[in-house]
């Protein structure tokens, strides 16, 4: 009865989107459920791939397309590298699948999501959801139930959008440094959002375009070398000339506040802003002698400090002015590559945001921030970076860092939480580390992005 159940469900979800066409980011739902607990997950799926063209043709592979190349790779009858590697990309989408399928999250931010650079362009998305999560993934005998998301929504992304001028000042112009957001193509490292709840498009906003020069307080980046430094930059007092610090985005990505219309069981329907984005990380520059990453992406979280603050500096992409209301709900999520008491950024602004009076701090700090079993174990044995560790059980990457956030607002009453980092004893812990993978990533074979991703997901339980 049980696999009957789960093709049923797996006939049903492919009926649902045999009747939409690709223009649309909405399969027709079904009437929405009442909630009283909302399950919110951020998760970088490393998805990372050379170009969108590759991702797409992965996405759109068929189950049986999928099964077919991955028993080449197991029984040895595919021998052409390129073709083991993309098994071995196929098998790490389907463990993402199976992570999001296991943890069954409500609303899910992903990371690292491959599109066109303008996020019109839904084939990528709409072939994960259809060809991935829409069957039942099987994982260690066990066949998973399918999730299907009705709304969905790609945005556009700063990453690999070139800027005409050497602004990484490695003496060339061209990608991927020399762009808003370091990319290798426009739309590389995009994110997308999926729900099971109404995406309220007409109430959400964008800051793709926002300029970093018009933060108060922000300033180009000094330039302070160190004597005997003769690199060429060092010429200069700044990393970026003035030309270019007029124009340089702030977003390295996008910043997004996307709202999500949540029908309760007392038949109200409750907004939530889910405030997303993914900041440049603070290291690949050149340390103190110009932090220009570093200073980035404390920009980058300073601006959802401000915006929750309700700053009235902050304009978005339609030209509205002003933060976010006072009183609202809100969910900041993503990738911020930040950890608030380790690694090479700057702590100030991810522990401002963290312990902002309009934070529900137990899931930041307190009994219900974000834990694993996973975590500590994955530094013992050395699969993860060794960093200065304050609190191993709360590590969200496999560089031994919390970069990982679903921070809620105070008026969100969670109510449990998690980061899905199985230990080696407990289930799923082959989704974490499997030996037999190895072409994707060659930093540490068989562990991070070679099985799933080299971050992990990160939820929280709120009560509506």
């Amino acid at each position: 009865m049980k696999t009957k159940s789960l093709l049923a469900a797996a006939i049903s979800v492919a009926l649902l989107a045999g009747c939409n066409d690709d223009t649309t980011n909405v399969i027709t739902p079904e009437p929405p459920v009442a909630a009283t607990e909302v399950n919110i997950a951020s998760f970088n799926l490393s998805f990372d791939h050379s170009d969108f063209a590759e991702l797409g043709s992965l996405m759109a592979l068929t189950p049986a397309e999928q099964d077919t190349l991955i028993a080449g790779w197991e029984d040895g009858s595919i021998t052409d590298e390129a073709e083991l590697k993309r098994a071995e990309k196929v098998i790490q989408i389907r463990n993402n699948a199976t992570i999001i399928q296991k943890t069954r999250p409500a609303v899910l931010l992903m990371k690292e999501f491959n599109n066109d650079g303008t996020g019109e362009d839904i084939s990528v998305l709409r072939g994960f959801r259809l060809n991935y999560l829409g069957v039942p993934q099987t994982f260690e005998g066990e066949q998973l139930q399918p999730i299907q998301y009705p709304y969905a929504e790609s945005y556009a992304t700063n990453t690999g959008l070139a800027i005409d001028s050497d602004i990484d000042n490695n003496g060339t112009i061209g990608l991927p440094g020399d762009a808003h957001g370091f990319g290798n193509f426009h739309g590389q490292y995009a994110f997308a959002l999926l729900s099971q709840f109404e995406i309220d498009t007409a109430n959400s906003r964008t800051f793709q375009k926002f300029l970093w020069k018009d933060m108060p307080g922000e300033t180009n980046v000094p330039v302070n070398c160190a004597e005997g430094n003769t690199a060429d930059w060092c010429a200069d007092e700044t990393w970026y000339t003035q030309a270019e610090w007029d124009i340089l985005r702030l977003s390295s990505k996008n910043h997004v506040d996307a709202v999500v219309k949540v029908p309760t069981a007392d038949g109200e329907t409750k907004s939530v802003h889910l405030l997303l984005s993914h900041p440049t990380p603070p290291i690949f520059d050149k340390g103190e002698e110009a932090p220009y990453n570093k200073m980035h992406n404390r920009a980058e979280i300073d601006f959802w400090v401000d915006y929750i603050d309700g700053a009235d500096y902050i304009y978005d992409d339609a030209g509205v002015t002003g933060g976010l209301a006072n009183g609202e709900m809100f969910v900041v999520m993503g990738d911020l590559n930040a950890d608030p008491l380790s690694g090479d950024g700057d702590l100030t602004a991810i522990n401002d945001l963290m312990t902002h009076d309009k934070v529900n701090q137990l899931a930041t700090f307190g009994v219900y921030a974000p834990k694993s079993l996973g975590g500590p174990e994955c530094v013992a044995i050395g699969d993860c970076r060794e960093t200065d560790l304050k609190y191993p059980e709360m590590v969200t990457s496999v560089s031994g860092l919390r970069l990982d956030h679903v921070i809620p607002s105070a008026e969100l009453n969670v109510v449990d939480s998690g980061v899905f980092w199985p230990a080696s004893f407990e289930d799923g812990s082959k989704l974490m580390k499997d030996a037999r993978l190895t072409r994707i990533d060659t930093w540490n074979p068989g562990v991070g992005k070679n099985v799933s991703s080299d971050h992990r997901l990160v939820w929280i339980k709120a009560e509506l």
